[in-house]
C-alpha cells in the first residue's frame, strides 16, 4: 500500500519530525492539531479559542487532501483538564453538527507548547464518504 504525504501552509508546520497528515488506502490520518496559527505560534485564549483554532487546522489539512470535516469517522479529544469537557465539546458540536465521527476524549498531564488541547483524526477518502 502506499503512502502520500499531506502537507499545507493554511495549518502550522509540524512541531517534530511527523507529517500534518498522511494518506493511506482509503483514510487520511490527521496528526493531532494543537491551537497554533499558520506560522507555528499559539493562539492565546481560553478553551473555546483554542478548540476552534484546533478545529480550523484540522479543516485546513483536511481541505488539502481533498476533503472536509464531513468526511472525518474518528477523533481523538487530548485535554489537559477535563474541567474544559464541556466547552470543548459545544465547539466541537458547532464543526460537526450532523452525523459527528466516533471520538474519545481523554486528559493528559502536559502538551506541546503549554496548550490546553490536541485534536487528531481519521477521514475516509471521497469515494467511501456517507
Amino acid at each position: 500500500m502506499k503512502k502520500q504525504i499531506i502537507t499545507t501552509d493554511k495549518a502550522p508546520p509540524a512541531v517534530g519530525p511527523y507529517s500534518q497528515a498522511v494518506a493511506a488506502g482509503p483514510f487520511v490520518f490527521v496528526s493531532g492539531m494543537i491551537p497554533l496559527d499558520k506560522d507555528g505560534h499559539p493562539v492565546q485564549g481560553d478553551i473555546v479559542v483554542q478548540t476552534a483554532q484546533v478545529l480550523e487546522n484540522l479543516k485546513a489539512v483536511l481541505e488539502a487532501a481533498g476533503l472536509t470535516l464531513g468526511h472525518v469517522v474518528k477523533t481523538t479529544v487530548y485535554l489537559v483538564d477535563l474541567a474544559d469537557f464541556q466547552e470543548m465539546n459545544r465547539v466541537y458540536a458547532e464543526f460537526f453538527p450532523h452525523r459527528p465521527p466516533a471520538r474519545s476524549t481523554v486528559q493528559v498531564a502536559d502538551l506541546p507548547k503549554g496548550v490546553a488541547v490536541e485534536i487528531e483524526a481519521i477521514a475516509l477518502k471521497k469515494e467511501g464518504a456517507i
